[in-house]
């Protein structure tokens, strides 16, 4: 029995997922950024060092730990995800909501094995970064996506607002993971979740999903099996936890405006 680290609202485990999630319960909503295995069209590609895939060698990001579980094709990413994906969904109640990262390449394979395993799909939520780099003769690569649904029906929580479908949200500059999401972002997307209710996030990486639920009075469950990366992420929900909830959704419009514009 892998004992976990409880940081005010947050129980963190220091393992492998699948070892993890059938050991959980009634949890509210899934938010993740699994490895998507992508950077590259070849096998040759996606074998690369994660730093050489997602950093701009000139960025000072190539210093950071290396992640694994990145090299997969496709056929076998699906296989794992879908794995994970029905252990997920098993750890959460009904009508929880389901919110995970992908990028263009794995898109399809994403929106594949949510529902193999029992999500109800329900949309795509796209990401824009608008510091992306431009490409001479080619569109820039500039979103991720959230592809979002449910377990059974949905238990909208209306107290949340009208909730935009699209966020535009610079990277962050000074990451402690190669491949970290805005902690802004992740407090937009946790509005779908009732304030007080658990999320879970099975790749837990540097720890910003939990910041994100901490800071907006929500409960967490992360997972996250490299020791270096479980490190950042407790230091990181430990700031959190000793700053309190400083978001109220209440200022959702005033929130939002702000976001849109950083």
């Amino acid at each position: 029995m892998i004992e976990p680290v409880t940081i005010g609202l947050a129980t963190l485990y220091n393992a492998d997922a699948l070892a993890i999630l059938p050991q959980l319960s009634g949890l509210n909503a899934l938010l993740c950024a699994p490895s998507y295995s992508s950077g590259g069209q070849f096998r040759s590609d996606r074998v690369q060092d994660t730093r050489a895939k997602y950093v701009p060698t000139s960025s000072s990001s190539q210093a950071l730990p290396d992640f694994s579980g990145d090299n997969r094709d496709q056929r076998a990413f699906a296989y794992w995800a879908a794995r994970w994906a029905a252990a997920a969904l098993q750890a959460c109640r009904r009508g929880a909501v389901g919110m995970f990262f992908t990028d263009w390449r794995q898109l399809p394979a994403s929106t594949d094995y949510m529902q193999a395993r029992g999500w109800v799909w329900r949309g795509i939520v796209p990401w824009c970064k608008p510091d992306a780099r431009p490409q001479l003769g080619r569109f820039t690569a500039q979103f991720e996506y959230v592809i979002w649904g449910t377990a059974g029906a949905v238990c909208a929580d209306e107290t949340a607002g009208r909730i935009p479908g699209f966020f535009e949200c610079i990277a962050p500059r000074n990451r402690v993971h190669v491949t970290q999401k805005p902690v802004e972002l992740l407090r937009e997307l946790l509005r779908v979740v009732p304030v007080g209710g658990c999320v879970l996030d099975p790749f837990m990486r540097s720890g910003s999903s939990g910041a994100a639920a901490l800071q907006t009075g929500r409960r967490f469950v992360g997972i996250e099996p490299d020791p270096v990366h479980f490190d950042n992420a407790c230091e990181r929900i430990n700031d959190a936890h000793r700053q309190g909830a400083l978001f109220e959704h209440a200022d959702t419009e005033q929130e939002q405006a702000r976001l849109t514009l950083d």
